[in-house]
């Protein structure tokens, strides 16, 4: 069984679930890496539940015990390809590193853990439902806000039909209401985590309309309500969050929708160049 399939087969459950059995599966997700190294008693201890119960969790996801849950776990993450660094880290016995060279290395980083972070079926997932979706409907609260324009923004110049949600006079959930099963939410939530924001991919997954999550962990409270979590570090030195690793995610994902719909995309951007063009609007 592959990684992606063992955590869809926990989270997958997830709603189901009791409180007591939910706080087994949070506690496993974000500790993924470190299951195959912890026996059953030190899970009992560490998430304050019965050896019985986390029993009972392993074979409500499918697995006859938490042994067959920890070999399932062990398995995928032998599959998973070893961490590579895309782009070297400036190398700090060359050069006296001030806080622009740290603030530098640690968005590399955050770039280069994303690339291996994200599952590129999911990300390809995530480009086919945008493509297929009758409206793209981005949301996000405070930074996460600014992150959905951006997002929505890129798409709209590929041809895609996308709007973001606006937190005014109301809330995420009305403006769900409006939404159908043939359309798309992509919702960015980063610490601190927007209450609003979970509920709200918890509102439109009861009503069958699917969620893609972008976030900071596999573990996040969004995650458990989403078709699709694309996870990117955005670890920052400021108590914010770090936009690099996040704006490469964008703009990559835009790009897939440009090339996947090359005709389209190309039309819609003559089309508004001719609009610019005839408004006088651009400078030659």
């Amino acid at each position: 069984m592959r990684y992606k399939e063992v955590k869809e087969k926990i989270t997958g459950s997830y709603e189901s679930l009791p409180k007591n059995h939910q706080k087994i599966a949070h506690y496993i997700i974000e500790n993924f890496d470190a299951i195959p190294f912890l026996n059953v008693h030190e899970i009992s201890h560490a998430t304050s539940s019965s050896v019985a119960s986390i029993v009972r969790f392993a074979q409500r996801t499918g697995f006859s015990g938490y042994s067959e849950l920890r070999d399932a776990i062990t398995k995928s993450l032998k599959t998973q390809l070893t961490n590579k660094e895309i782009f070297p880290l400036f190398e700090k016995d060359k050069i006296e590193e001030d806080l622009l060279t740290s603030v530098a290395n640690l968005d590399i980083k955050n770039i280069n853990d994303t690339l291996n972070l994200i599952d590129r079926e999911s990300f390809n997932n995530t480009v086919d439902l945008i493509l297929i979706s009758k409206k793209v409907y981005t949301a996000g609260l405070g930074i996460s806000y600014l992150l959905a324009e951006i997002l929505a923004y890129q798409l709209n110049q590929v041809a895609v039909n996308a709007s973001t949600f606006k937190h005014s006079h109301t809330l995420f959930h009305e403006q769900i209401l409006f939404l159908g099963k043939n359309d798309l939410i992509i919702a960015f939530s980063f610490p601190p985590y927007s209450k609003e924001t979970v509920e709200a991919a918890k509102f439109a997954c009861d009503k069958g309309i699917k969620v893609i999550s972008i976030t900071n962990k596999p573990a996040s409270p969004i995650t458990f309500y989403s078709a699709a979590n694309l996870i990117v570090k955005s670890e920052n030195m400021l108590f914010t969050n770090s936009f690099a690793a996040i704006s490469v995610l964008i703009n990559a994902v835009a790009t897939q929708c440009a090339l996947k719909n090359k005709a389209k995309a190309k039309k819609f951007l003559k089309e508004t160049y001719d609009i610019a063009e005839s408004q006088d609007q651009i400078i030659l």
